[in-house]
């Protein structure tokens, strides 16, 4: 495909996932992404056959580039400390860095959205949603465990119920972050559960 037209395929694909971030997919019509963008149906079916083919590059484009900011923080944090518990805390810094530097509160995520509506979607979207959401999770777990690993927590906890716990403040933070338009508030969560994380990996004075 043409410089050209990957510009216009792209273009398509992040109007459109605007659109389903503010109204849901249910809610996102092809004119609205016409009307977006500019093009004509033609157009559009030029790069793609259907809409269900634009949700499947949607959370395609959305999945690659969240995994490629957090790989690149996992891998940060692992240069910057041999630590295992310094490597989480650089992490989890480093996506409230990055949340800083917006201007407003997230406006959401695209796989959450999916999942809302998972009804609408072939299996193969499905499927390919539960898998991104269980890699972003992975990666949060592998950090953990060797957190557990080499400092024994205060209180019993797995690497699985932590990698679950942030995930689920993350995205419950999406969602209050854009009712009460707060653009701060995944930031205060993931130091809350940094501070939940000192408590339990801290090390203990002898007594």
């Amino acid at each position: 495909m043409s410089e050209k037209g990957l510009s216009t395929r792209h273009r398509i694909i992040k109007a459109a996932e605007t659109l389903v971030l503010k109204h849901g997919f249910a809610g996102t019509s092809l004119d609205d992404v016409l009307r977006e963008t500019g093009l004509t149906k033609g157009a559009f079916f030029h790069h793609f056959k259907s809409k269900a083919e634009l949700a499947k590059a949607i959370a395609e484009n959305y999945a690659e580039a969240d995994m490629k900011m957090f790989v690149d923080w996992s891998a940060q944090a692992d240069r910057l400390s041999d630590d295992p518990y310094e490597r989480v805390m650089i992490f989890l810094k480093l996506l409230e860095e990055f949340l800083d530097g917006l201007t407003e509160a997230p406006q959401g995520c695209v796989l959450a959205a999916y999942v809302y509506a998972s009804g609408m979607f072939e299996p193969a979207v499905r499927e390919y949603v539960r898998g991104r959401l269980d890699w972003w999770q992975c990666l949060y777990e592998k950090k953990f465990q060797a957190l557990i690993d080499a400092r024994p927590p205060a209180a019993p906890v797995t690497a699985r119920a932590l990698a679950e716990m942030i995930a689920s403040i993350i995205q419950g933070a999406f969602v209050l972050g854009m009712a009460f338009k707060d653009r701060e508030l995944m930031k205060r969560q993931s130091q809350q559960f940094r501070h939940y994380l000192d408590l339990l990996f801290r090390p203990r004075a002898a007594a």
